[in-house]
C-alpha cells in the first residue's frame, strides 16, 4: 500500500474561517474525513504547522521513507529558501499545492521557491487541489 503524506503550512488549520471566498467554508479535517473511502488504496495522512522548522522536519522525516509528499507551504511557498532546500534534499516526490490560484493573487505569490524542486504544481481547484495530487501518485 502507497504511503502518502498531506504536509500544511501556515494558517491552513483556519480554512473555513478565514478568507472563505479564497478558501471555502470548509474546514480541512472535515474534507479530510472523506479521503480514505474515496482513496482506499493508500495509506494518506496529514500534518500541519505554522512553524517552519516543523515542517522541515516533517520533510526530513518522511522524505526517505513515504512513497510521496503533498506539500502547500502556503505562504512559505513564496519565502522560504529553508523549505526549498529540504525539499530538494530529500528522495520522496514531492507535489505543490496551492487551494488557490496563486497567479491571479498578489504578485509575491507569483513566485514559488519550492517548485523547482517539486515533481509538479496544482493550483486554483479549491480543496480538490488535493485529491489532484493524490491522484498524481497513483
Amino acid at each position: 500500500m502507497k504511503k502518502i503524506i498531506i504536509i500544511n503550512g501556515p494558517n491552513l488549520n483556519l480554512l473555513s474561517i478565514r478568507e472563505k471566498s479564497i478558501y471555502g467554508n470548509v474546514s480541512f479535517e472535515s474534507w479530510f474525513e472523506n479521503i480514505p473511502a474515496k482513496f482506499p488504496e493508500i495509506n494518506i495522512e496529514f500534518f500541519q504547522s505554522n512553524n517552519e522548522g516543523e515542517i522541515i522536519d516533517k520533510l526530513h522525516e518522511t522524505g526517505f521513507s513515504y512513497d510521496g509528499i503533498i506539500l502547500n507551504a502556503a505562504a512559505y511557498t513564496h519565502t522560504s529558501l529553508a523549505i526549498a532546500d529540504a525539499v530538494k534534499a530529500i528522495k520522496t516526490p514531492v507535489t505543490e499545492v496551492h487551494i488557490s490560484n496563486i497567479f491571479s493573487r498578489e504578485e509575491i505569490r507569483h513566485k514559488s521557491l519550492t517548485a523547482p524542486y517539486c515533481a509538479g504544481i496544482i493550483s486554483g481547484f479549491g480543496l480538490k487541489s488535493y485529491e489532484l495530487a493524490i491522484r498524481s501518485f497513483l
